[in-house]
């Protein structure tokens, strides 16, 4: 299970406004990775997920999600993404976090009926997992920026799903919160086995933890992450030349506290 193909891309060109942002992307993605997107700023990691997920076309390529080519892939339920602006929204909107993230367990097969018992049990169980679970029925707009990250994460959790797609869940939080985050995306990938790919800033947790990294300028680079690593001479296929990682440890422990 674990040598599973979860994504594979061929070939992927994907343009925006005109201009050629993904260019010839072949790379290989399998069960119980946990891989770190990095590169510069305005780089195409979004637009790579975008692409990946359907959201916007791809000018030529292939996508293959579970074996099975994206344009025919229907099983979306085992997909999950947070966007970079989800947490983005009217926090005077009366929702609290727990009716938040019941929505990820609204389908096509049960719109507009009530969850089942064991649908909030699987909601509970999110909440409890992503340190939520005591703040269940606050309004989601009195939440820190840290603790609506979590929510939103709960949220696509909720759903089981066999991979994750995170896009800089963490900008803009605390590094204190952040290193408890990546610590729980770590419990997640290595106790539930979920696929995970999460653009991030942060080199060194991305050396630290993940497993693999794609480096994203236009061009997409894939490397394994090991021990022996050597991260610049990785990260300047995507930074330049002239880049130099200083890096630094990263350590966690302990469970999430109100941030």
């Amino acid at each position: 299970m674990a040598n599973e193909c979860a994504l594979e891309v061929e070939h992927l060109n994907v343009a925006r406004s005109g201009s050629l942002v993904i260019k010839d992307a072949s790379f290989k993605i399998y069960r119980r990775d946990y891989v770190g997107v990095v590169g510069p700023n305005g780089g195409g990691k979004t637009t790579l997920f975008l692409a990946i997920l359907g959201m916007i076309p791809a000018q030529s390529g292939i996508i293959r999600i579970f074996g099975q080519e994206a344009s025919s892939f229907s099983s979306w339920e085992r997909v999950a993404y947070v966007s970079q602006d989800a947490i983005n929204f009217d926090s005077s909107f009366p929702i609290t976090v727990r009716e938040l993230v019941s929505l990820g367990r609204v389908k096509r097969s049960n719109l507009g009926r009530p969850l089942k018992r064991e649908d909030w049990q699987a909601v509970d169980d999110a909440l409890d997992f992503m340190g939520l679970i005591d703040i269940k029925e606050r309004r989601v707009g009195q939440l820190s920026g840290g603790q609506k990250q979590r929510a939103f994460v709960a949220k696509a959790l909720v759903r089981n799903p066999e991979i994750l797609f995170l896009d800089e869940p963490i900008a803009g939080i605390d590094a204190a919160t952040q290193e408890k985050f990546y610590q729980k995306m770590s419990d997640l990938n290595a106790e539930r086995g979920i696929t995970i790919l999460m653009v991030s800033h942060d080199l060194a947790a991305v050396f630290c933890r993940m497993s693999k990294v794609i480096c994203v300028n236009r061009s997409v680079n894939v490397s394994e992450i090991s021990p022996d690593t050597d991260p610049n001479s990785i990260l300047r296929e995507a930074y330049g030349e002239h880049f130099h990682f200083v890096y630094h440890r990263h350590e966690c422990s302990g469970a999430f506290k109100d941030d």
